[in-house]
């Protein structure tokens, strides 16, 4: 055996030992391989089931988890006022997030000046008066939607896709909202080119290495085109209001899933919107917001389906930090798990099933225990999701049509529909149901 093969074998067993007893996280558990080497978390990361093996750990090893040598998970409340609060600053970890190659923007920004700038240049688009603003946008594209469904029922077609007919709403909403012209998904029924070739920036550092140069030349053509519409829209004299939003499709679709395998929850809230709405037009923003069971059944799929299944993580700033209640040196990477904490039983009673009733207002003693501040499905604190207003608006006005005018049945095929992958976000597959007109 060489010299240098001795080597390398003594460094590797020097670094097994020591991140497994003398590394600053070593009194944390987890699984040992875990603590030995980043490649537990890369396994788990690259074959979309991070969120249940995540949810499989805690079950066995408590609210926090070592996933990582210098990576740590949590599942309680506390950590989402520890991490992402209005408190000492923590930095995105720069092994999930990456700079944009075309100029930092909100989601890529890692200081906080440069995010607290731009977000103070967005923050107008997003209160309620704005909204109300956009309302005459945001309908045109619902009716649309409508009328494409009673055009897909009329040709005889067995069953839709309901999930990619969301798609097209939302993603038809966010261009003429955000450039002031559609992606026209709707007209075409089909995806606009640019929804297939935006990358999450998971691993960018290794996906720079190894994407390929046709994926690259057509990640060059979104922005190109994005960076055009948007000159467009600027060079346009108009009193209409813009705004931008996250796609809500994916909590959408979850919902429909959830209604659809829920037939009482699903017959009570198509009964409370039938026998509020004498029409459809009297769906509103505003009228659609006085449904308070509309409320809980979006609240509870956010829960069981929040659209980000995973984690962000940050990093612990210089000096450490105190997390539930224990500190962490600085340099480490923390985080919060969306989909463990939602579906923990120390969270939540009867945390795996669909029941909208515990977001009533009606101090049920059945879900008094809850921890509903352990539910923070647009993150939380100085980095949350700006379009939080938004995507409620969107889904409630689309679910309360949708409702309104057909009657719904999901396909047998669809029936474990939610047992998805995941990368950054869920993989979505098509959610085939059986849609009816409602005779008005």
């Amino acid at each position: 055996m060489t010299a240098i093969s001795i080597s390398i074998i003594s460094y590797v067993l020097g670094r097994i030992i020591y991140n497994l007893y003398l590394h600053p996280l070593s009194r944390y558990p987890g699984p040992r391989l875990a603590a030995i080497s980043s490649l537990y978390y890369i396994y788990w990361t690259n074959n979309g089931q991070l969120h249940t093996k995540l949810k499989d750990l805690y079950d066995q090893y408590g609210d926090v988890v070592r996933i990582e040598p210098s990576s740590l998970v949590y599942r309680s409340a506390q950590p989402w006022k520890d991490i992402y609060g209005h408190r000492k600053s923590f930095v995105k970890d720069d092994k999930f997030f990456t700079s944009s190659p075309n100029g930092p923007n909100i989601q890529t920004t890692f200081d906080d000046a440069g995010h607290a700038r731009q977000r103070r240049l967005l923050l107008h688009s997003f209160p309620e008066r704005a909204l109300r603003e956009q309302e005459s946008i945001i309908q045109s594209y619902i009716a649309m939607l409508m009328q494409r469904l009673y055009e897909e029922v009329a040709s005889y077609c067995e069953a839709v896709d309901i999930s990619r007919w969301l798609t097209y709403t939302t993603f038809d909403i966010i261009g003429d909202l955000a450039f002031g012209e559609s992606f026209d998904c709707l007209r075409d029924s089909d995806y606009h080119p640019c929804r297939n070739v935006l990358v999450y920036p998971l691993f960018a550092f290794l996906i720079a290495w190894i994407i390929p140069k046709s994926m690259k030349a057509k990640s060059d053509q979104y922005y190109q085109m994005s960076k055009d519409k948007v000159n467009r829209r600027l060079a346009t004299k108009t009193n209409r209001p813009d705004f931008t939003s996250e796609t809500t499709s994916t909590a959408l679709s979850g919902c429909i899933y959830y209604l659809l395998t829920n037939s009482d929850v699903y017959h009570q809230l198509v009964n409370g919107i039938r026998e509020t709405f004498r029409s459809q037009d009297d769906i509103t923003i505003l009228s659609s917001a006085k449904i308070p069971y509309l409320y809980c059944v979006l609240e509870e799929t956010l829960r069981l389906y929040s659209p980000v299944p995973g984690i962000i993580p940050q990093r612990v700033p210089k000096g450490g930090a105190i997390i539930d209640g224990n500190f962490v040196p600085e340099g480490v990477s923390v985080s919060v798990a969306f989909y463990s904490a939602f579906r923990a039983r120390s969270n939540f009673t009867e945390a795996e099933s669909f029941i909208p009733e515990r977001w009533l207002d009606n101090e049920d003693p059945k879900f008094a225990s809850d921890n509903r501040d352990a539910f923070q499905p647009f993150s939380y604190g100085p980095r949350n999701c700006l379009g939080k207003n938004m995507a409620y608006a969107e889904m409630r006005v689309i679910l309360a049509k949708l409702l309104w005018n057909f009657d719904m049945e999901l396909r047998d095929e669809c029936r474990d529909w939610s047992n998805q992958l995941s990368y950054s976000l869920w993989q979505k597959t098509p959610l085939m149901a059986t849609l009816n007109p409602v005779e008005c």
